[in-house]
């Protein structure tokens, strides 16, 4: 008999344990194993990882990266009444899970976990776009992690992965294809959780690349990204012409027509803009 055959159905610690799902908490609980186990198999080979996971709950998706062979598995739970829960499935793996209650935006996962680390979870709604904006953006690359498999809504993911010339193209995509490859790896409806979102989700998995496909300074190109998205009805010159004094010049440099707008120019352009910018 595996671990995790001697643990009870989630919907008995759900109730045993009074937890009800959050909005504030940006909460809704996966509670089917068979489909937990099949995202965690999304994240590939973990018997060799540390895996770093964002918002447990009652761990359904903790249990099926332990199932899955990883070697050991960090869960980041804000909410107090999820400890219990979890600490039950520690018991069952010893060594192999350490819950930690806090707030996963302001703990170091570095200080828990050993390398190599994927990073794996159901984000919370609240959060999910702040940490994996985090996660791509650090001052050094490569990133502490190798890959991120991660359950969001499925706007945010079709954000993710999109192409230059779509409405979902954007700040997500650029900074996400930048430094990683990016794929949708599954999606979910809303009767797959409890209680049931508004919208679908999708898990969207991605794997860091060693080197940025073009070279750019992350915070620059951020500030270019942020401002040139934050107003996208405009052309190009407008919307940026608060980073620079001469940002037609500065475009014109990187190959960008000033009357484009922000959702018709591919990373490449973004990427050799951030860089004449930059120079200063």
């Amino acid at each position: 008999m595996s671990a995790i055959d001697t643990l009870p159905p989630l919907r008995e610690v759900i109730a045993a344990h009074q937890l009800s799902a959050r909005k504030s908490l940006g909460q809704n609980f996966l509670l089917d194993l068979n489909l937990t186990a099949k995202i965690a198999r999304q994240a590939g080979d973990l018997t060799t990882c540390d895996v770093l996971e964002i918002g447990p709950g009652p761990g359904g998706l903790t249990r099926g990266l332990l199932s899955e062979g990883a070697r050991k598995v960090v869960a980041v739970e804000k909410d107090t009444r999820c400890i219990a829960a979890l600490n039950e499935i520690a018991a069952a793996y010893p060594d192999r899970l350490q819950v930690i209650n806090g707030d996963a935006l302001e703990i170091d996962p570095l200080a828990y976990l050993t390398p190599p680390i994927r990073i794996a979870a159901n984000l919370p709604y609240n959060v999910g776009t702040e940490l994996l904006v985090r996660w791509l953006t650090p001052p050094e690359w490569p990133p502490f992690w190798q890959s991120l498999t991660l359950m969001f809504q499925r706007e945010v993911a079709e954000r993710i992965v999109a192409q230059p010339g779509g409405k979902a193209y954007g700040r997500l995509a650029i900074l996400a294809q930048w430094r990683a490859e990016v794929r949708i790896a599954m999606s979910l409806p809303p009767g797959a959780f409890t209680p049931p979102p508004k919208v679908s989700s999708a898990v969207v998995h991605l794997t860091a690349l060693t080197k940025p496909r073009y070279p750019a300074d992350a915070a620059t190109l951020s500030r270019v990204v942020a401002a040139a998205f934050n107003q996208r009805r405009k052309m190009l010159r407008a919307s940026l012409k608060g980073v620079a004094p001469d940002i037609e010049d500065r475009l014109l440099a990187a190959g960008i027509k000033p009357t484009d707008r922000a959702e018709q120019i591919p990373l490449e352009a973004f990427c050799a803009l951030a860089r004449n910018i930059q120079k200063g």
